[in-house]
């Protein structure tokens, strides 16, 4: 049986309420290539509601999706995704005997995409009129139905009876008419690109919709199907003589027309917006993308030469990129473009903006992060080197300290973990169950410099391979007044891992320890910074040492002002200083606002480990002088953020 997510609908009220399909898009990742010859996928939410949910919600608009998932993975992750984004999860409702629909797609050449649709008795096709929850809808001030829902008489019914509500209750009705012939049983499974079927009936009952709607989208050939004539103009005209709705004509790298009021014989005489000239890439999902800026637009009041502009540039985004939602702008990203445009006709290409979609996308919030550190190698081999201790030990312990770690978390926010793959992998495993807000894993070669990192020079194939939510640490030995050639390899090194680190999706902290290198003054690490920023690198974290003086900490916030707004913030590190140490320590950061919290580690796990692998104390001994010291620290940070 279905089974309606347990958040009630909000108190205030949503903008819209998107109401359909949902699928997970499997995207080839291999450009030019048949779908035969895909060898991996890019996972993402996908379907015309779902994408418009979560483009809109990108967008500042608070927005809500209606469809059923599978009670299973795909369907989870559906839901987790919207919820991510900020869209309204009220309207998900599981469905314990079918599965999530799936989508493969390749991008084969320009304006080639093949797709398979894997949906026999998929989840979301099983939609029906008890899934419409009159009060949902009503704290809706529009709801947006879609071509596909139609389809089946049971989808048909639900969104009959959302907009009948919606209707009721003073709500506006959008339709885009999202018409998909393989999805009306007009073409066959291999055709799944394939964009118009004629077909009376379907254009019998999509016209049976169009007089109550208030806004209508679709493309020339959904405006043609929709209006069950041959020809653009004559279809803008039968669809008026039955509907006072705004119409929109989506006209691809045209940009739109606008329509509101009588058609005229002239199809160019109605109102556009500003047009965005970019190379092609994927035009899969385009229409979604547009959709959800005309609505941040004509749900906010503006102008429809200002929605159609604001609508073509998220398109223009879209087919700059290769997935559906998870590459729709943010408003910041979408005002970043239209104020200051792209010297780049492939927006993928950019790294400003994209910069700025990296940052407004993260999947989650940090406002504040307390650290185990226990990414240490070298300094536990040479523990159990010289007490001719096996080196899984060393494993063995880390184990301990992600119990020690999450004791003192108790699976509060704003507490994580620092393991290293060398000897923490099944550390790692456990710290993954833990309900951490953070995980990071070291990259470096231990006391590398020039820096090198461990496995492999090759970091984007290691990369590839780690869980999405873990995050890249990188230490890096540097000084502003190294010899320059030193100073040119590290930088290099670096920004091949800044680079690596964005194309697989992971975020990366950068660890400067610039006082075991030279001395250090209150403008030495904001220069070093500065010079990291100088060659694009923007790392989502800094890890510092501490600071002599509140001077060093102003310049170093005013240099991550200057170059990165979107920073998540700098962590301290420890250096094995003691606790009396550290703690004057993070007294002193009360200067820098940026700083978000520690990484702290043989202060914490020292005196355990020692006394651990020697065989002088217990495993819960050891869990619980780690834990003590952990929660002493954690007790010190947030009590010189609570004055």
């Amino acid at each position: 049986m279905p089974n309606h997510d347990p958040e009630a609908p909000r108190a205030s009220q949503l903008d819209v309420i998107a109401i359909g399909h949902s699928s997970v898009d499997l995207y080839g990742q291999q450009i030019g290539s048949r779908l035969e010859d895909i060898t991996s996928f890019a996972k993402s939410v996908g379907g015309c509601p779902a994408n418009i949910a979560i483009g809109t919600a990108r967008l500042g608009l608070r927005s809500g999706l209606i469809t059923r998932v599978g009670d299973e993975q795909m369907g989870r992750f559906i839901r987790e995704q919207c919820a991510r984004e900020g869209v309204s999860t009220a309207g998900i409702v599981t469905d314990r005997e079918r599965l999530t629909a799936l989508v493969l797609l390749a991008i084969e050449a320009e304006g080639v995409s093949p797709m398979i649709f894997v949906r026999t008795d998929c989840a979301d096709m099983a939609l029906s009129e008890d899934d419409i929850d009159a009060a949902f809808i009503r704290s809706a001030r529009a709801v947006l139905v879609s071509g596909t829902h139609f389809s089946r008489a049971n989808t048909e019914a639900a969104q009959r009876k959302a907009i009948r509500i919606a209707r009721e209750n003073g709500g506006k009705v959008i339709f885009d008419i999202d018409y998909r012939p393989n999805l009306w049983g007009l073409a066959g499974h291999a055709e799944g690109f394939e964009r118009y079927v004629k077909s009376e009936r379907v254009s019998a009952l999509m016209k049976s919709v169009l007089p109550d709607c208030d806004l209508i989208v679709g493309t020339e050939e959904e405006i043609m199907i929709a209006a069950g004539a041959d020809d653009v103009l004559s279809s803008l005209k039968a669809i008026r003589s039955v509907s006072s709705a705004t119409i929109v004509l989506k006209r691809g790298a045209m940009g739109c027309i606008v329509y509101d009021g009588p058609i005229s014989d002239d199809l160019e005489d109605g109102i556009v917006g500003r047009g965005f000239p970019i190379e092609v890439y994927n035009v899969l999902g385009a229409g979604d993308a547009f959709m959800s800026g005309f609505l941040r637009g004509w749900l906010a009041g503006e102008d429809h030469a200002t929605s159609a502009t604001w609508a073509n540039a998220c398109g223009a985004f879209a087919v700059s990129r290769l997935l559906c939602s998870p590459e729709y702008p943010t408003w910041a990203e979408l005002q970043f473009f239209l104020e200051n445009g792209s010297k780049h006709r492939a927006l993928r290409k950019d790294e400003a903006i994209n910069h700025i979609h990296w940052a407004t996308t993260r999947r989650s919030e940090i406002p504040l992060l307390m650290a185990l550190a226990c990414d240490h190698r070298a300094q536990f081999i040479e523990i159990v080197d010289r007490l001719g201790a096996p080196h899984e030990r060393i494993s063995a312990f880390k184990r301990l300290a992600v119990q020690a770690a999450a004791r003192v978390a108790d699976g509060r926010p704003g507490y994580g973990m620092l393991i290293d793959e060398r000897f923490g992998r099944d550390a790692l495993f456990d710290a993954a169950t833990k309900n951490f807000c953070w995980i990071g894993r070291p990259v470096e070669l231990p006391g590398s410099k020039p820096l090198r990192f461990e496995f492999s020079q090759d970091i984007g194939s290691q990369l590839a391979e780690w869980p999405i939510d873990h995050c890249i640490k990188c230490l890096c030995f540097y000084h502003p007044d190294d010899p320059p050639e030193l100073k040119s390899e590290q930088q290099q090194k670096l920004r091949t891992l800044f680079e690596a680190a964005r194309r697989v999706g992971r975020e990366l902290l950068i660890e400067v320890i610039a006082g075991k290198n030279g001395p250090l003054s209150d403008t030495t690490v904001s220069t070093a910074l500065q010079e990291f920023y100088d060659l694009g690198i923007k790392p989502d974290w800094w890890k510092l040492e501490p600071q002599a003086s509140a001077e060093a900490w102003q310049n170093i916030e005013a240099v991550i002002a200057r170059n990165d707004p979107y920073c998540r913030g700098i962590v301290l590190l420890g250096l094995e200083a003691p606790k009396a140490e550290l703690i004057r320590a993070f007294e002193a950061t009360k200067a820098a606002p940026s700083v978000k919290g520690f990484a702290v580690g043989r202060t914490i796990f020292a005196e355990a480990a020692r006394q651990w692998l020697e065989g002088n104390m217990t495993d819960e001994a050891a869990v619980a002088d780690m834990a003590r010291r952990f929660r002493e620290l954690t007790e010190a940070w947030l009590g010189t953020r609570a004055e």
